[in-house]
């Protein structure tokens, strides 16, 4: 039934982000650590940015946990739109930590200094990220699999942080092999450029969720599921309107009947086409 269903998905992106959350936390730990022992800025950035990935964790755990209250008197559509305060809380914690990397990588431009440790540093480095990853992977598949906005975002902030990861070891590797320190501070004003691109499309994601921008991929699926279990009797489907609100899916648009039918009929198909819709969307559908 629907209800099992849910409540399994509701349980299986709690465990997700519960993990995500330890994960981050140990990795932004092994970070520091090996900033501690090389003194690279570059590293220093890479940290800086877990940890908004520990954050923004923290805050899907919550938003997720809100987003599966169920409709009540105050909140009639339910609680899912925190979701898209979580993306956007994550953005704009992204774009801080932007600043705070040039802050630190700017200067060692002009004034390199030593590293030492550099190459116990990348091995320990290339360690934690691949099991940022596999992390990353993981929220993304989960995320579509249970339609959680959330998990998604969350599961591609872990692979910027992968991406910047993997940017910095390159980086590093030849600051070791040419001895040129300036490049240190040059790869984490890199990053820094680049996680502030990050941080400005997941604002962007939050924005068009809160305004009810439309959904190309949700309306084709619509589109394709009526096309799929279409009958004669229906004639057309005009101002087909959907979004999502956490995993909630609303859904209107005018079906047009033969005029022939009585409102006993009407109201047949119409339930009927209502039941295929909530069924596919495992019960999680207002039509």
């Amino acid at each position: 039934s629907a209800a099992p269903c849910e409540k399994n998905q509701i349980r299986t992106r709690i465990t997700a982000v519960s993990l995500s959350l330890v994960v981050g936390a140990l990795l932004m730990a092994a970070k520091f650590y090996i900033y501690r022992i090389t003194m690279s800025t570059a590293i220093l950035s890479d940290a800086l940015e877990s940890i908004i990935n520990v954050v923004a964790s923290a805050f899907a755990l919550v938003s997720i946990l809100l987003a599966a209250i169920p409709p009540d008197k105050n909140h009639p559509y339910g609680h899912g739109k925190i979701e898209y305060f979580s993306a956007g809380f994550e953005g704009a914690l992204i774009m801080l930590a932007a600043a705070g990397i040039f802050k630190t990588g700017w200067p060692r431009i002009f004034e390199p200094a030593p590293l030492p440790n550099l190459q116990e540093g990348l091995w320990l480095l290339l360690g934690a990220s691949l099991v940022n990853l596999l992390l990353g992977l993981g929220l993304i598949r989960t995320g579509r699999k249970t339609r959680s906005l959330t998990l998604e975002a969350d599961g591609k902030h872990v692979l910027t942080d992968v991406f910047t990861s993997v940017g910095v070891i390159l980086g590093l590797f030849l600051v070791n092999f040419t001895g040129w320190f300036w490049m240190d501070g040059a790869v984490a004003c890199l990053v820094g450029v680049n996680i502030l691109y990050t941080g400005g499309v997941r604002l962007h994601q939050s924005f068009a969720g809160l305004m009810n921008a439309s959904d190309p991929k949700l309306l084709q699926e619509i589109c394709r599921l009526l096309d799929e279990n279409r009958k004669e009797a229906w004639i057309d489907v005009h101002q087909l309107r959907a979004w999502a609100s956490g995993n909630l899916i609303h859904i209107d648009f005018h079906l047009i009947l033969p005029r022939s039918f009585s409102l006993e009929e009407a109201h047949r198909e119409a339930k009927e086409l209502e039941n295929i819709l909530n069924g596919h969307f495992n019960g999680n559908a207002s039509v």
